[in-house]
């Protein structure tokens, strides 16, 4: 068993009293300390209940969440994620806009090598949306990485089977 110093500042993990948020709430998300900065691996998260509101209708959108990044320094705690994600909830914004808030909340948390968010949403009135984005570490190799999978989402034919 690991003690409190190595685990940094989590205190979601394990924590029986916990509460569900009814605003988004970015402050949620904690990390830890990557023990292999020196190299270079994919953590992906699959999050098939993520929930949201129409901005307009305020009608429930539904949606897997894919986020893949390669870490750098510190982590995100798994839990801290989900309540992260399911302060969603109640949110009202596009789809467009909540993979983008995503990752942009997840860059400032943990600077990572590379990150890419994608949104598989529900179809409603006859059109699936998928927004996806990504961002590599400015002057290093994933940024390039960053740019040429940009360029290739969505191109391959795959992708719309």
């Amino acid at each position: 068993m690991r003690n409190k110093n190595e685990l940094g500042n989590i205190t979601l993990l394990g924590n029986q009293g916990t509460t569900y948020p009814d605003q988004y709430t970015p402050g949620l998300l904690e990390t830890f300390e990557n023990k292999h900065p020196d190299n270079d691996y994919f953590v992906r998260f699959n999050c098939p209940e993520f929930t949201s509101l129409c901005p307009i209708t305020g009608q429930p959108d539904f949606a897997v969440i894919y986020i893949s990044y390669v870490p750098n320094i510190k982590m995100v705690e798994s839990k801290s994620l989900k309540l992260y994600l399911f302060s969603f909830r109640n949110h009202g914004d596009f789809h467009e806009d909540c993979v983008n808030i995503i990752m942009k909340d997840l860059i400032r948390l943990m600077e990572p090598k590379y990150i890419e968010v994608l949104g598989k949403f529900t179809p409603r009135g006859g059109i699936a949306i998928e927004p996806y984005c990504n961002h590599g570490m400015k002057d290093t190799t994933w940024e390039k990485v960053a740019f040429d999978r940009l360029l290739q989402y969505g191109l391959s034919k795959k992708d719309y089977i």
